[in-house]
This record gives C-alpha cells, sequence and structure tokens, in this order.
C-alpha cells in the first residue's frame, strides 16, 4: 500500500525534514560580524543571519603586507581552508613562536581558546580564507599579545590531561 508519509511519522518530525535551505551569494556577506584589526571578516553563516545552532562560516582577507592582532575564537574549533594567497599562521608552542606557512588549499586547525595571529608576508597579494567555527556566531578575542593569560585554555588543557590519565 503506497503512503504519502515521511517514514519518520509525526507531522512536527516530517516539518523538521523539510526546513528551509538558506543561501548566501558571494556579494551578500556582511562585515557586521568581531573584528581583528589587521584583517577583515566577512559573516556568511551565522545564528543571527540564518538560524544556525553550531555552526558560524565567513572568510577573512589580509592585505599584503598585513599582520593581524593576536587573538582566539573562545570556545570555538575553527577549520580554515586557504583561497588565495599564502598566509603565516603564527602561535606558541613551548612558550616559542611557531609559524604554519599555508598556501592555496591548504587546511589549518585552530584547537579552541589558542592565541594565534595571521600574517601576509606578500608585498602584492593579498590572502583570503573560508572560516568555518563549531559555534553559531563569530567569536574573538583579541589580545595583547601571543602571551596573554587565557584562563580557559588552562582549564582545557587540565581536562584534557585528566581525560588521558583515565
Amino acid at each position: 500500500m503506497a503512503t504519502d508519509h515521511h517514514p519518520h511519522g509525526s507531522e512536527a518530525g516530517n516539518a523538521a525534514w523539510h526546513r528551509q535551505l538558506h543561501h548566501t551569494g558571494s556579494n551578500e556577506l556582511s562585515e557586521d560580524t568581531a573584528q581583528t584589526p589587521g584583517m577583515r571578516r566577512y559573516e556568511a553563516i551565522s545564528g543571527k543571519r540564518h538560524g544556525s545552532r553550531k555552526l558560524w562560516m565567513g572568510k577573512a582577507i589580509v592585505a599584503p603586507g598585513m599582520i593581524s592582532g593576536d587573538h582566539h575564537h573562545g570556545e570555538a574549533e575553527t577549520g580554515i581552508y586557504v583561497v588565495s594567497g599564502h598566509p603565516v599562521f603564527v602561535f606558541l608552542e613551548n612558550d616559542e613562536e611557531r609559524r604554519i606557512e599555508a598556501g592555496p588549499g591548504d587546511y589549518v586547525y585552530v584547537p579552541p581558546y589558542v592565541p594565534h595571529r595571521e600574517e601576509n608576508p606578500s608585498p602584492d597579494e593579498e590572502t583570503i580564507v573560508v572560516l568555518a567555527r563549531t559555534t553559531q556566531e563569530g567569536i574573538v578575542v583579541n589580545l595583547p599579545s601571543l602571551r596573554a593569560e587565557v584562563p580557559e585554555l588552562d582549564r582545557l588543557f587540565a581536562e584534557l590531561k585528566a581525560e588521558a590519565d583515565g
């Protein structure tokens, strides 16, 4: 016997499977998001724009020769895809500056609360990256330096160590 009902049952359940998709054109990105000196972020997908609950996406541009301010993204995990240019991502490892040089097609993962900055060493080519975060809004905490105290990061390290120790 044929039926027109979705296999998940109730009308409420059926409605959840038929929610609207949202499209943001490349010319519709918003600068109305958290910013850091030395770069510009543009929001494409967020809670306030489309009702996302666990995702923020956008792009960032670093002009030729610019260096962003030091910052972190709070509780958000951040995935970065390099569209163009050759950005350098700088963070601390064992209290020493570490540099990741990236190029088009590369991906970079930034864990929660980790202070970092973006640099564009090119004198004539801007850097464009696509950003994806695990929060519905673009969290940005600007810092005075990479060595600024981030108590949340200390707590996160303690939690990870406790999990590893069993």
